[in-house]
């Protein structure tokens, strides 16, 4: 069996299992088996395909028929043109949560040294990506998932900025721990009650606690407004990802705890995505 074949039968699977991109996924999860590069494959269509190989490739594609993630069958995501390592029970990184580094280097575009803090830090993509741009930013980041401390470890030493960063774990009620020119943080906002109508991929697969925000979405953003009040130093920023429908009440609980609005942004949806903040009182 050659290459082409393979990505004939892996994709025509995947299309019968109602999966959104089923020729593309074919192609990554063939590219993973092989090691290369996804342009490879598509350059090699007629290069046999050892048995073996192609067992394996059979067995992934069957999990993404499940509606397994991607990211958790390759073991890796891009985020912010870096590859970071992805496990499951940990957030997969989002293209819209690139917003927050896009804004928060904009902010911080001529300060030299910053301290940061990332609440609920997952792989450590935001976190990382920052001090990866920033080389005299230093960084804590905190979760309370264990998975997510470990794996936030691991890429820090992948992208070669552990010594400028640390991790703990611990819930963000319990940390009190040093004063940041930056809190940022992408905490979980969605409804419980909507929680399962989300796509299977994430509903069966991502975990709970990084997406479940209460009631209205906005439980774990009202502890992480109250101890961004508590850690920034004078006049540093609050840079938060927040719902769709959001906007609104985050700002009403902002102006309550001495914060000044600076703008808000919106994704590559047209949908809002993003407040940034200064902390005045």
């Amino acid at each position: 069996m050659n290459i082409n074949t393979a990505l004939i039968k892996g994709s025509k699977f995947l299309e019968e299992n109602y999966i959104k991109n089923p020729v593309l996924d074919s192609e990554i999860l063939l590219a993973e088996v092989l090691k290369k590069r996804r342009e490879y494959i598509i350059l090699n269509l007629d290069k046999k395909l050892e048995d073996k190989k192609f067992k394996i490739y059979k067995d992934l594609i069957k999990q993404r028929s499940l509606g397994k993630p991607i990211a958790y069958l390759t073991k890796k995501k891009i985020f912010w043109n870096y590859e970071f390592k992805i496990i499951e029970g940990t957030l997969i990184p989002r293209p819209d949560t690139e917003i927050l580094i896009e804004e928060t280097l904009k902010i911080f575009k001529n300060k030299v040294h910053a301290n940061v803090l990332d609440i609920g830090v997952g792989s450590g993509c935001i976190l990382l990506s920052i001090l990866k741009e920033k080389p005299g930013f230093y960084g804590k980041g905190i979760d309370i998932s264990g998975k997510s401390i470990d794996l936030s470890k691991i890429n820090a030493k992948k992208l070669g900025v552990k010594n400028k960063v640390k991790f703990i774990k611990t819930d963000v009620d319990n940390f009190s721990f040093g004063k940041y020119d930056l809190v940022i943080s992408n905490p979980p906002y969605i409804e419980s009650k909507k929680i399962k109508y989300l796509e299977n991929d994430v509903n069966c697969f991502e975990p709970k606690l990084a997406l479940d925000g209460g009631l209205d979405g906005t439980l774990k953003i009202l502890k992480i407004v109250e101890k961004a009040s508590a850690l920034l130093k004078e006049n540093g920023k609050l840079v938060l990802e927040i719902g769709y429908n959001q906007k609104i009440k985050v700002i009403e609980l902002l102006k309550q705890k001495g914060f000044y609005i600076n703008k808000t942004i919106k994704d590559y949806a047209k949908n809002d995505r993003c407040i940034i903040s200064t902390k005045i009182n």
